[in-house]
């Protein structure tokens, strides 16, 4: 229990770290110093949590129960401490690590294809998938439903890593995506598992848990409307000027 309270204050600490760090890349200039020095604090932060999601995770799955007296199913708290955690702990470092790794690597991509990265890769869909199939077995679809969202983050990022060839700064919308990606991993493990302390009975709320994924989906579509390619007229030009 000792052992479990020490790992939550750390894991508090290092998640609201990240969770305020996280928003002053959004709001800066992108590629200034402000972005580049909170982008990194807030990702070590959220790496940090992540690794003492899993641990806690763990001890929630292998140790004592009795850590939540409010909860009375012991297979929602396994579901819910256990195994969501895991996963959405797995997720978070994933998209971390990988919207770190893109910018590093973004002259050569075959760098991502590394035993290091698709092993991280791997963790993620293996953690999503037990994920999901552990929250449709108990009666809870919302949890298949987050499995969804991080088997489809890995299916882009795969894309990308392995594609032929990408477009020039293809790197730069990874880069956003995941890190975005990050937040609302972080996010949705704070409002549905961290909340569950102050209010239960609304631990599976869909309201609660699409806050999150609504906010960061949005920001993605108008960074991505934002930063589309403009179209080239100059053929059409040239046509008229004859």
């Amino acid at each position: 229990m000792h052992l479990f309270e020490a790992l939550v204050v750390l894991h508090v600490i290092a998640g609201a770290t990240g969770l305020i760090a996280f928003w002053v890349p959004i709001a800066a200039r992108k590629g200034g110093a402000a972005h580049r020095k909170w982008g990194r604090i807030g990702t070590i932060a959220f790496i940090i949590a992540g690794t003492l999601a899993i641990a806690m995770a763990l001890l929630s799955l292998y140790g004592p129960e009795k850590r939540l007296p409010m909860i009375t199913d012991r297979v929602l708290f396994a579901g819910l401490f256990g195994w969501m955690m895991l996963y959405l702990g797995t997720l978070t470092i994933g998209f971390a690590v990988y919207g770190l790794a893109v910018v590093r690597h973004r002259a050569n991509r075959a760098a991502l294809r590394s035993p290091l990265y698709q092993a991280m890769f791997a963790a993620v869909i293996a953690s999503a998938g037990y994920c999901g199939y552990f929250g449709l077995s108990i009666g809870q679809p919302l949890m298949a439903a987050l499995a969804v969202v991080g088997l489809t983050a890995v299916a882009t990022q795969q894309y990308y890593v392995w594609r032929p060839k990408a477009p020039p700064r293809a790197h730069v919308p990874e880069h956003f995506r995941a890190l975005l990606g990050m937040g609302i991993s972080a996010y949705t493990a704070f409002l549905s598992v961290g909340l569950i302390r102050l209010v239960p009975d609304h631990v599976f709320n869909p309201l609660i848990w699409a806050i999150p994924s609504v906010i960061g989906v949005s920001l993605i579509i108008r960074y991505t409307l934002a930063n589309r390619p403009l179209k080239r007229s100059t053929g059409a030009g040239q046509r008229r000027e004859a």
